[in-house]
């Protein structure tokens, strides 16, 4: 945790917990994991038995058993993929709460990050108390959430707003390249 503030991180699989500024947390990932979602939760509150609400990125609990509810920015992994290779993306189709960086431990890959002001710059319809939602969790229409298949959408202007602050992050559905 490299923030000025309490994160609490989430991983899917994975669980959770709550690393302070400077502490990190390494995920030990079970044999035949494919995929994973990685996410930092902001103002929770949890009970001696880990059950809880959190602003952004709520699981219900301090250790999660599935996905954040958004707005929360995300670091994915896909791991033996087409050609045994593995991936890594940050995804801002569920949102933004928090800067994201997202850096494998060898060389031969490099970092991707989100680091921009995305909260303080959110447009309006899109804001909510310590986030910035995606359109399509607001509007829900295929226009932002891409439903009637490859190719029914494309970038707006408010992915364009995601993309010009995160050009290392998807921020739409269909944003591959």
């Amino acid at each position: 945790n490299n923030c000025p503030y309490t994160v609490w991180a989430a991983a899917s699989p994975g669980g959770g917990r709550r690393p302070d500024r400077g502490q990190s947390w390494t995920l030990n990932v079970a044999p035949g994991t494919a995929m994973a979602r990685i996410w930092g939760r902001t103002n929770c509150n949890f009970d001696s038995s880990g059950r809880g609400r959190c602003a952004t990125g709520d699981c219900g609990a301090l250790e999660c058993k599935g996905w954040g509810v958004p707005p929360n920015t995300l670091a994915e992994y896909a791991l033996n993929q087409f050609g045994n290779m593995d991936f890594i993306d940050i995804s801002l189709v569920d949102g933004f709460n928090i800067p994201m960086d997202f850096s494998p431990t060898t060389g031969r890959c490099r970092g991707i990050r989100c680091t921009a002001d995305i909260n303080g710059q959110c447009p309006r319809e899109l804001r909510v108390p310590s986030g910035c939602n995606n359109p399509c969790t607001v509007f829900k229409t295929n226009e932002y959430c891409c439903t009637n298949g490859q190719g029914s959408c494309g970038p707006t202007n408010f992915s364009k707003f995601f993309k010009t602050r995160c050009p290392d992050a998807y921020s739409y559905p269909q944003d591959d390249p």
